[in-house]
């Protein structure tokens, strides 16, 4: 008798072995993990250097295992073991490996069969199900490899495939988004959550959520514990420090408990795809939560340690991402490893895109020099599966290697642009020098992306690694002394200023202060060229107390505040607004860079810089004034007409007057924006500005920002 799998194909239902009562018969290579098959489960595990395999099998949440199976010798294929054991309860199995084998640091061989290990390619993960409850510390096998069932109905959703010129990105925390009883939520914390708060998001005008990991990670792992009351004072809150790469992580799932995180994840993609809202994955290739030597074997160190990560000549760790090892992505078994992962969720999460954490990491050869042409960064870029899904990359790592601009990328990756959040920082604050480059970056990098266009710069000012944009205007320096590291760690290069006081104040013009310079922030970002990314809460006016690396807080350090949206709605209404003005200006969003040249015949060039006169910017190193215009009839090219933008920037102490470039004769300016205003002048609603009674002229007052829009003037 037999049947018909679509992912293994014709399987045999005849056992031709038995070990301690179970059956089984020698398995399919491919795909790895674990896969169900007609009555029982084929299990599929690479080790290149281990001398034996046995399979261990536990009831969920047993201490002691349920059976060992040694897999025989003639299971073995090259350097793959497979099995398929049968009559096995997939709802209640949970599964790991022992692996036998020389214990040689030296050659870089690390085996110990006394541990249980994890499959890399366990799609669910047990063992931290519910966020923050105490482990057993005792339990031989901490992080349990389970089975993953496809039976989620999808209801006929497809990724969404939104034009990545088109995108505005919203970087969050899955926890720390609706953790804080003030979010109002049923399920705080959860992808539940997180989905109970998608009108939110609609509203505020975001259509790409970018989500910190979500893989399975150990919030315990490096955790602090108050010596007095043993409790768990720090996290590893943030989460980078993969455990499994396949399995998302049951704590952020209400359901985790009852072992349904797929589900609840799934539906939190199918319900931000029916809001017009795409979903990237925060991915971290870069190292694993092994660490260096002193760590624990999880899974990779004790399955194939030379093969899984990048070793030095005395077998100890290359630490290229600063946490203690690096994965050695450039091997062609963690290639494919990397391949099968994302290709996964793409297919079977219907995820949008990755962001890669330190990703120049990806570009390393196994002794870590930095690769002309890596591997799997152009088999990431040309992969089918792939090829609609975006593809970010941290363009630096741990290690000194900064590629923001020249990253690898095939003509298919984007970048996150640390040089757009470093200059813009800079010009806020009224450094010299600055106005060349800030007219760069808003013109979505030529100089850099000339080949790719401004689609390859992820523009953004703040980000989870740094200050929040309240912060970014609050404080001169980091003040992470909750960290417990001596104010140690996280940046010191913040670009930031406090505006006259460091920290909290009641000083009313320092607080206007701030309020200008944060709406000036936004205006930046979000009339830039390339695809902004905002950092949540930060159009709340978030604050983490001027900690620039929140990495271990499970607090309201790290939690939204939904309060803030009541005590700022003027903020919440200003970067709205903004959001939809984005929306509504296809100017804004070319998918090619500007020429500085009329091409259409409309009388203006695509692209044009002005300063206090127009045509005439100044680009000397004491300038503090910046404007450009975008011509609408030239927006995509010309394929897509719009209306005439004019921005202009004043970051001087000082009042300044603007000269403005004369429209068509049927056309006014009118004022969209101006953040020297008080609200609600400070902005309007898109599609009802105001006409600007001068038009010819407009003064500007100290750092401001202001948007003029050219159209024709309404009937009086």
């Amino acid at each position: 008798m037999t049947a018909t799998d679509p992912g293994v194909g014709r399987i045999d239902f005849y056992p031709t072995h038995q070990h301690a009562g179970y059956k089984m018969r020698a398995g399919k290579p491919f795909p790895f993990g674990a896969t169900l098959v007609p009555n029982g489960v084929n299990f599929s595990i690479y080790s290149s250097s281990a001398t034996a395999c046995t399979l261990v099998i536990f009831d969920k949440g047993a201490l002691t295992p349920r059976a060992e199976i040694p897999f025989p010798p003639e299971f073995k294929l090259g350097d793959v073991y497979s099995m398929i054991v049968f009559d096995l309860d997939p709802e209640t199995l949970e599964y790991g490996y022992r692996m036998d084998g020389p214990w040689d640091p030296e050659a870089g061989l690390r085996f110990d069969a006394s541990k249980i290990l994890m499959d890399p390619y366990a799609r669910v993960i047990g063992g931290r199900d519910v966020w923050g409850v105490v482990p057993n510390w005792d339990n031989p096998f901490q992080h349990r490899s389970r089975l993953a069932f496809d039976d989620f109905d999808w209801e006929g959703d497809v990724p969404l495939q939104i034009p990545t010129e088109d995108l505005i990105v919203y970087e969050t925390h899955v926890r720390g988004f609706t953790k804080d009883p003030s979010s109002g939520v049923h399920f705080p914390g959860t992808f539940a959550g997180l989905r109970e708060k998608i009108p939110y998001l609609k509203e505020l005008g975001v259509n790409c959520i970018e989500l910190m990991p979500i893989y399975e990670f150990d919030e315990f792992e490096h955790a602090h514990v108050d010596p007095d009351t043993g409790t768990v004072t720090h996290h590893n809150y943030w989460g980078y420090s993969t455990v499994g790469f396949f399995a998302p992580k049951a704590g952020y799932a209400a359901t985790g408990a009852l072992g349904m995180q797929v589900d609840e994840l799934k539906t939190l993609v199918k319900e931000l795809h029916l809001a017009g809202i795409e979903v990237v994955l925060d991915v971290v290739f870069n190292h694993t939560a092994e660490g260096d030597h002193r760590g624990p074997a999880i899974s990779l160190r004790g399955l194939d340690n030379k093969t899984y990560y990048m070793l030095t000549p005395e077998g100890y760790y290359f630490n290229f991402s600063g946490t203690g090892n690096t994965l050695n992505c450039n091997h062609p078994v963690v290639r494919n490893m990397v391949l099968d992962c994302l290709r996964y969720w793409a297919a079977e999460y219907h995820i949008d895109g990755f962001r890669f954490d330190l990703a120049s990491i990806l570009g390393r050869a196994s002794d870590g020099t930095p690769l002309s042409n890596p591997p799997l960064l152009e088999a990431l870029a040309h992969d089918p599966i792939l090829a609609k899904c975006k593809l970010i990359a941290e363009a630096w790592d741990a290690g000194g290697l900064y590629q923001v601009g020249s990253f690898p990328a095939y003509n298919r990756w984007a970048e996150w642009n640390g040089k757009f959040r470093d200059v813009t920082r800079r010009f806020l604050k009224g450094d010299e020098g600055t106005v060349p480059e800030l007219a760069t970056r808003l013109a979505g990098s030529p100089d850099m992306y000339s080949g790719r266009g401004p689609t390859a710069s992820i523009n953004f000012i703040t980000a989870h690694d740094g200050f929040t944009l309240a912060d970014m205007v609050s404080y001169n320096d980091k003040h992470n002394e909750a960290n417990g590291e001596n104010n140690g760690d996280g940046a010191n290069d913040n670009n930031s200023w406090n505006g006259g006081v460091e920290g909290p104040t009641d000083d009313p013009e320092i607080l206007a202060l701030r309020g200008r310079q944060i709406r000036n922030a936004a205006v930046m970002l979000l009339t830039s060229q390339g695809v902004p990314m905002l950092m949540a809460g930060d159009e709340l006016g978030r604050t983490q107390q001027g900690n620039n690396n929140t990495y271990c807080h499970d607090t309201p350090l790290n939690w939204i505040d939904w309060t803030l949206a009541d005590k700022n709605a003027d903020l919440l209404r200003f970067f709205s607004h903004l959001l939809h003005f984005r929306h509504a200006h296809p100017v804004l969003r070319n998918r090619w860079h500007h020429s500085g040249y009329d091409y259409v015949g409309s009388g203006l060039p695509d692209l044009s810089w002005h300063g206090q006169q127009a045509w005439r910017p100044d680009w000397s190193p004491s300038s503090r004034t910046l404007a450009f215009m975008l011509d609408g009839k030239h927006a995509r090219g010309g394929s897509q007409p719009d209306q005439t933008l004019y921005v202009a920037f004043n970051t001087s102490w000082e009042t300044r007057g603007f000269e403005l470039p004369t429209l068509p004769d049927d056309e006014r300016w009118h004022v969209f924006a101006n953040t020297s205003m008080p609200s609600p002048e400070d902005i309007c609603t898109p599609g009802e500005e105001w006409l600007l009674e001068e038009q010819a002229y407009v003064l500007l007052g100290p750092r401001s920002s202001l948007i003029l829009v050219g159209k024709p003037p309404s009937p009086a």
